[in-house]
């Protein structure tokens, strides 16, 4: 048979070259068309807030869907977005010249800290109408507050954290509890816990932000300027409420962990991104002189949460010196600053810029962006108006540059839901793979595109990465619809072609034993794999042939265990001699053809353990067909071969009480050949009745006497009622035998009489022995001394026979008297039948007028009726309505009979003329017959009473309504 695989080559070349011309005429590589209907929205979707403020506006914060400004020099503006239209305005209250400097809200929007740049702070509450002052907070310049997430409440800041414009970390907290709403001091304690410093001296604590880690590690991060700081420390179970003086202690003596940045344009932000469903930030981006610092957060570090750091620089078209950024903003993969006239969207992942918004003069210098960590959207403001900016699919290009930076895991993942966009990653991460020598990854990549098959499969040929084409097909196979049975067949073969030769290469190489090992068991799983059990079975042929060419006959057995195709397997092991592997598979699988076919071959090998199987399998399986293997096995003449047939034989019997003549036949065959004393006992068991007898009598018959087996021959002629032919071969082996066999015919005694005269006669003739012909008379009461004697000898005397005549006589004499006996009585009782017979003539019954029928309840003498001895009385057609359908079919008929008879003398004659003497005489005659009919008639129908009689008594289990009248009988009553 010509190789699948040189084959297959030669197509692959074919379509190689269709492929070209495809590609010519441009035809894609990709089964996708890439083609989009609409135009997609931007990902940064700028929308101006429908708002024209009454004053400048000098700061804008926002948080939980909560947004807070501050308006000219003494209104606070305050907006529940989910309620817009519903506005709160707060005076400050403030008299003097003091104006906002900057405004902090927490991230549940409902404490806002105000700072104002006269150094001193005010508080209001989401549900408070008036600031408060934060008289422990005066004289210091606030710059930043690090909120505490994990302990906050509505009314309760918990422990939070203060930077001022000189350096200095302060520890505060802010409550306002139910009815002391205007209380003096909101503010609980405001103490100093840490002073930042720079190479100049102290800084300004540009921000703050408080994160808690694993097993209760608390991480603090600090920006200044130039630096960025970490504290790190735990904080002792059940002390969170006492702050974070703890964490700050741990470096009273040596500075905190930092990273600093030679270049400052005099203040840096810091942003972090917190997905969805997440109480904690994944990734930071620092905005300071240098650029943007960019990373993730780690909790699981023991010193540092920052993790994967790297700078971005500005875009080349940010002049630092002239156009400084304003602000930072951090989304899932970019980051966005704020410059004066513009903001520019950079992507975390290339540092390339993806977006770019320019705003008009007409609005005025950007002064804050700011973005909301609960709901997500961007907000910016100049001094007149407000900007606000959804971010939508954000990560719909992601994937193109985790592509392009050969992050292909993550690059999949963000276009999941996007086959077309999938498959390309996939197509490069295969070519990426092949390039980089990584064949078996590339063969899994490249499975799952939508490449060309014949390109893919030549590109590993000419590789010569036979196992990489193999993981390929492989892959492709699993990923076949049911329907493509074509594909599933091509694939399903090459494939066993693969492996056979690889297996082969690898057998001869003991260095490589293990992974011969390996390919074997992955060739057995291919086999044996449920998806392609269908292709394998309806393909079995050519898998045989691809098997038998490679001589691999351990995989062709394990194929036919797999295919069920029994017959082979058991066939193997028989070629090979392996007899005992070949039952037990015959056993295992319980297959009553495979016995039937292979018991000949195994019998002669293996006679017991076959006998031993057949037995277990007991009535799965018939036993005529297992008759030619045990006369094939049996006619080698051996003792332990026929005992063996024997065996099986008896259990069909004895167990299974098979009624097979064959069966019985056979057996009895064998118990003639080798087992005589089994024959007899065998035949005895059988019993005499013809009916139950399951062997064939004439073939028992000949058989028996083919092999001298007198005493069976004389049991046969038994049980056919031969009795002549059973007491003449008896004669020949036993008197006694004979004797048996005579009183067998006990109705018919004028047999019994031949038969036991046959016996005398040969005990007188044969053996002349009178004694013994003495002993039959006593044995049989049917012969007397006179049948005997004729058999004698002349010579013989009277004294031989004189106590038998006398015995005789005296039987006689006793006969005479019995008989004499028997007519006394006869007389006596004939006597008495003549008196009965006068008393019945007497006897008569009286009948009233007023009685009535049993059966109809009519009066009775309006018809003839019957009168019974039990006092019932009926009419004539109601008794005969009544016993006719109870009698038995010949009565039924005679009854119809005499009723045709007697109805045919009842018709009038219809001759006109005078009748003759002779016609007189005839009717005289067929009156006569008329009386003899009616009387024959009331034989049947009144021989008993229909209540009182054996009729009733037969009919006790007769159902009182006919099954066929029951449905007529129900609607009645109904």
């Amino acid at each position: 048979m010509a190789s699948i695989l040189d084959e297959y080559e030669d197509s692959l070349s074919r379509s190689a070259c269709l492929q070209q011309s495809r590609a010519n005429v441009g035809i894609p590589h990709s089964g996708y068309v890439n083609a989009r209907l609409e135009k997609e929205t931007p990902v940064f979707n700028k929308q101006r807030i429908d708002f024209t403020p009454p004053e400048k506006i000098n700061s804008l914060v926002v948080s939980c869907n909560q947004l807070c400004m501050s308006l000219g020099r003494d209104t606070l503006f305050r907006i529940d977005l989910g309620k817009a239209d519903e506005p709160n305005q707060v005076e400050l209250g403030r008299k003097d010249e003091a104006r906002v400097y900057k405004m902090f809200l927490d991230h549940t929007g409902s404490h806002l800290v105000i700072a104002l740049n006269t150094s001193e702070c005010l508080y209001l509450n989401r549900s408070a109408q008036k600031v408060r002052t934060l008289s422990r907070w005066k004289g210091h310049m606030i710059e930043s507050v690090g909120w505490n997430k994990f302990l906050g409440s509505e009314t309760n800041t918990g422990p939070i954290l203060v930077g001022t414009a000189q350096g200095q970390i302060y520890e505060a907290e802010i409550s306002v509890s139910e009815g002391s709403l205007f209380s003096t001091n909101p503010d609980q304690y405001f103490r100093l816990v840490y002073s930042l410093e720079e190479e100049a001296g102290p800084t300004q604590v540009c921000c703050l932000e408080i994160e808690r880690g694993l097993d209760g590690k608390c991480f603090i991060i600090a920006t200044t300027r130039k630096r960025l700081f970490q504290f790190v420390g735990k904080v002792p179970e059940g002390t969170e409420q006492q702050g974070f003086g703890f964490v700050f202690g741990m470096h009273a003596d040596h500075l905190p962990s930092f990273r600093e940045f030679p270049a400052s344009f005099g203040y840096s932000e810091i942003a972090f991104y917190t997905p969805k469903l997440r109480s904690s930030p994944r990734s930071f981006a620092w905005m300071m002189g240098n650029g943007v610092l960019y990373g993730t957060l780690d909790y699981g570090r023991p010193d540092s949460i920052l993790s994967d750091e790297r700078v971005w620089e500005y875009p080349s078209d940010v002049d630092v010196a002239a156009n400084k950024p304003i602000s930072i903003v951090l989304t899932q993969f970019h980051f966005l600053l704020l410059l004066p006239d513009r903001v520019k969207a950079v992507c975390t992942l290339n540092g390339q810029v993806v977006f770019q918004d320019l705003f008009l003069e007409k609005f005025g210098s950007l002064k804050r962006m700011i973005k909301d960590p609960t709901v997500g959207q961007i907000w910016i403001h100049t001094e007149k108006v407000v900007f606000r900016y959804h971010v939508q699919r954000e990560s719909r290009d992601v994937w193109k540059m985790y592509m392009n930076i050969n992050k292909f895991d993550l690059a999949k993942e963000y276009c999941k839901d996007r086959p077309e966009c999938l498959d390309i990653v996939l197509a490069r991460e295969a070519e990426h793979s092949f390039q980089n020598k990584r064949y078996l990854d590339s063969a899994k990549c490249y499975a799952l595109t939508q490449n060309y098959f014949e390109e893919i499969a030549l590109k590993f040929i000419e590789a010569k990465q036979e196992e990489a084409l193999m993981e390929f097909l492989l892959k492709k196979l699993a990923n076949l619809k049911s329907s493509e049975k074509t594909q599933t067949t091509l694939l399903t073969t090459w494939l066993t072609e693969l492996y056979l030769n690889r297996l082969g290469a690898l057998e001869g190489d003991t260095s490589k034993r293990n992974l011969y090992d390996e390919t074997r068991e992955k060739f057995c799983s291919f086999l044996s794999s449920p998806r392609n059990k269908e292709c394998l079975f309806n393909n079995r042929a050519s898998i045989y042939e691809l098997l038998a060419s490679h001589g691999d006959t351990e995989h062709m057995v394990y194929f036919s265990v797999i295919m069920q195709d029994y017959e082979r397997v058991v066939a193997h092991h028989c070629q090979h001699d392996d007899y005992d592997e070949a039952l037990n598979v015959i056993t295992r699988h319980r297959d009553e053809k495979l016995f039937y076919k292979f018991s000949p071959v195994l019998i002669q090998h293996i006679p017991k353990k076959v006998v031993d199987a057949w037995i277990f399998m007991g009535t799965k399986l018939d036993a005529r067909k297992l008759i030619p293997a045990l006369v094939n096995y049996s006619q080698s003449g051996s003792t332990q071969q026929i005992s063996e047939a024997i065996r099986y034989m008896e259990f069909c019997v004895c167990e299974l009480e098979e009624t097979e003549q064959a069966i019985h036949n056979y057996l009895l065959s064998l118990y003639a050949l080798c087992r005589p004393d089994s024959l007899l006992s065998y035949l005895e068991q059988a019993g005499t009745n013809p009916n139950r007898i399951h062997y064939d009598l004439k073939y028992a018959l000949r058989l028996c006497a083919e092999h001298g087996h007198h005493r069976a021959c004389v049991h046969v002629y038994k049980v056919m009622e031969l009795y002549e032919e059973a007491v003449d071969l008896a004669l020949q082996v036993d008197v006694d035998l004979a004797k048996s066999c005579a009183d067998l015919p006990e109705e018919d005694e004028e047999l019994r009489k031949k038969l036991w005269l046959k016996i005398a006669r040969h005990v007188v003739q044969e053996e002349k022995d009178v004694k013994k012909a003495m002993a039959c008379l006593s044995s049989c009461n049917l012969l007397k001394i006179e049948d005997v004697l004729p058999f004698f000898p002349d010579f013989v005397t009277i004294d031989h026979f004189k106590e038998a005549i006398c015995n005789s006589l005296e039987d006689y004499n006793r006969h005479i008297e019995e008989l004499k006996r028997e007519m006394e009585e006869a007389t006596q009782s004939a006597k008495r039948i003549r008196e009965d017979i006068q008393e019945m003539r007497n006897k008569y019954g009286s009948v009233e007028p007023q009685e009535k029928c049993a059966a109809c309840d009519f009066p009775l003498l309006n018809r003839p009726f019957y009168l019974f001895l039990c006092g019932h009385m009926f009419h004539y057609d109601c008794l005969f309505q009544a016993v006719f359908p109870n009698l038995p079919a010949y009565k039924q008929a005679k009854l119809e009979d005499l009723q045709k008879k007697l109805g045919a003398t009842s018709q009038p004659s219809k001759a006109h003329h005078r009748p003759k003497d002779t016609d007189v005489t005839s009717l005289g005659k067929g009156q006569q017959s008329r009386e003899q009919i009616k009387a024959d008639i009331d034989d049947i129908v009144a021989a008993e009473c229909v209540y009182c009689g054996e009729l009733m008594i037969r009919s006790i289990d007769k159902p009182f309504i006919d099954p066929q009248k029951y449905e007529e009988e129900r609607q009645s009553w109904l």
